[in-house]
C-alpha cells in the first residue's frame, strides 16, 4: 500500500536452519504462542501467535534476547534453568510478564529440551489475559443492551412530549412581547437539545447491519485522510500494515466510525505529548476463535485493527468499565463514544480490547473473515 510502512507481522514465520522442516511446520500450526530458545535463551524461531504476544515479527524476535523483554528475576528463567537441568518438560502457572517492553499477566508456561538443539528449549506461552478479554466483551455486550433498553425508554416516553413543549411555545411566541419571546425561544432551544441528546441514545438501538467484504487498508486511509484534515493535523499517524490480509466482513460506514472514534480518543489524549504518534496496524492470528453464547457455534475472528498511541494511559480505575455508557475522563464529555463503538463491535459479532499504560494504549479489533463462498468483488482483491 502506497505510502504505508510494512510491520513485517510475516504470514509465515521465519525458520531457522536448526528446526527440520516438520518440526517448524508443527510449531507455526499451533494457536499457542511458541518459540524456540537457544542456551543463551535467545530466540531461534516464533510463529504467528508468538509474534502477537511479544509484538513484534518473527523476523525481529531472532536473533533478540528474552531478557531483553524480561527482567532476569522473572520466574520465566526458573523454568528454563530447572528445564535444561532435568531435562525434562517444565510448566508454569499465573505468570505475570511486566516490563516496559511486555505487559501480559495470568500466563501459564511449558517448556521442553529440543532435542536437534544443545541447551535449547520450545516454550509455549498462553495468555490468561485471553479469558479475562471474553468476559470483558460480553459485560460490552450486556452494557450495550443495557443503552439500547435506555434509549428506547427515553425515545418512547420522553420524545413525544418534547415535541408537545417546542408546539405549545411555538404558538405561545405569536402573541408573545419581546421579553416573553425570548423565553419561548429558549424553551425550544433546549427542547431541542434535548431531542438531539436523544437522537444520540437511539443509535444505540439494536438494527440490523448489513454486511459485505470490506478492504479495511482503504478504511484505515480514509480514517487516516479525514483525522489529518481535523483533530489529528497536529501529530504523526504511522501505517503498519499486513499487505496480503483478506477483506474483512463487516460494513463499511460502521467500520469508520468505530476507527474515527478510536482515533479521535487517542488525538484527544496525545494532547500534551511533546512527540505525539498514533499507529494504525493490520495483522492476520488464525488462532482467535469465541464460543456463541447458547449455541455450540464457535466464530473465527483472525483479522485484527489496531489503533495505538504514545499517551498517558487511560487511568486504572475505569478500565473495567470503559465501554460502558458515560464513563468518561474528558472533561464535558458525555461518555457514549465508546460505548457506541462496543455496540458498534457487538453487532459485527467481533471482539474489541483494551491494553494500556502509560506510553502505550492499544486498541485491538478482531474481525471475521467472509463467509466460505461469498464472492469477493474485484476492486478488493
Amino acid at each position: 500500500m502506497s505510502g504505508a510502512r510494512i510491520a513485517g507481522l510475516a504470514r509465515h514465520p521465519v525458520t531457522p536452519r536448526i528446526l527440520v522442516p516438520e518440526s517448524a511446520a508443527i510449531l507455526s500450526a499451533l494457536p499457542l504462542a511458541a518459540v524456540v530458545l537457544d542456551a543463551e535463551d535467545r530466540f531461534r524461531f516464533a510463529n504467528q501467535a508468538a509474534e502477537l504476544f511479544f509484538d513484534q515479527s518473527a523476523a525481529n524476535l531472532v536473533g533478540m534476547a528474552l531478557g531483553d523483554f524480561l527482567p532476569a528475576d522473572s520466574r520465566i528463567f526458573a523454568v528454563l534453568r530447572q528445564t535444561r537441568l532435568q531435562d525434562a518438560p517444565v510448566s508454569d502457572h499465573d505468570l505475570l510478564l511486566q516490563s516496559p517492553k511486555l505487559d501480559r499477566s495470568g500466563v501459564s508456561i511449558h517448556a521442553a529440551a529440543l532435542a536437534e538443539m544443545a541447551g535449547g528449549v520450545v516454550l509455549t506461552l498462553t495468555d490468561g489475559s485471553a479469558a479475562a478479554m471474553l468476559d470483558r466483551q460480553l459485560n460490552f455486550q450486556g452494557a450495550a443492551r443495557g443503552a439500547t433498553a435506555m434509549a428506547a425508554m427515553l425515545a418512547h416516553e420522553i420524545k413525544n412530549p418534547l415535541s408537545g413543549i417546542r408546539g405549545a411555545a411555538q404558538l405561545l411566541e405569536q402573541n408573545a412581547n419581546e421579553a416573553d419571546t425570548e423565553l419561548t425561544q429558549l424553551i425550544q432551544d433546549e427542547t431541542d437539545r434535548i431531542t438531539r441528546l436523544i437522537d444520540r441514545m437511539e443509535m444505540f438501538s439494536d438494527q440490523p447491519v448489513d454486511r459485505a467484504p470490506v478492504n479495511i487498508h482503504r478504511v484505515l486511509n480514509h480514517v487516516k485522510r479525514v483525522a489529518q484534515q481535523g483533530f489529528a493535523a497536529h501529530l504523526r499517524i504511522v501505517e503498519e500494515y499486513d499487505p496480503s490480509l483478506p477483506p474483512v466482513w463487516g460494513n463499511r460506514d460502521q467500520l469508520v466510525q468505530i476507527l474515527l472514534n478510536l482515533v479521535k480518543n487517542a488525538a484527544e489524549a496525545l494532547c500534551e505529548q511533546e512527540y505525539p504518534e498514533i499507529h494504525l496496524m493490520t495483522a492476520y492470528h488464525h488462532g482467535v476463535r469465541i464460543a456463541v453464547p447458547g449455541t455450540s457455534q464457535r466464530v473465527h475472528l483472525p483479522l485484527q485493527i489496531i489503533v495505538r498511541d504514545n499517551g498517558p494511559g487511560i487511568p486504572e480505575d475505569i478500565r473495567s468499565s470503559l465501554f460502558e455508557p458515560f464513563v468518561t475522563t474528558k472533561r464535558g464529555g458525555q461518555g457514549l463514544g465508546l460505548a457506541l463503538v462496543a455496540k458498534l463491535v457487538s453487532n459485527h459479532g467481533a471482539l474489541i480490547e483494551c491494553d494500556s499504560r502509560p506510553g502505550r494504549t492499544s486498541f485491538r479489533l478482531s474481525m471475521p473473515v467472509p463467509p466460505a463462498g461469498e464472492p469477493i468483488p474485484m476492486e478488493l482483491d
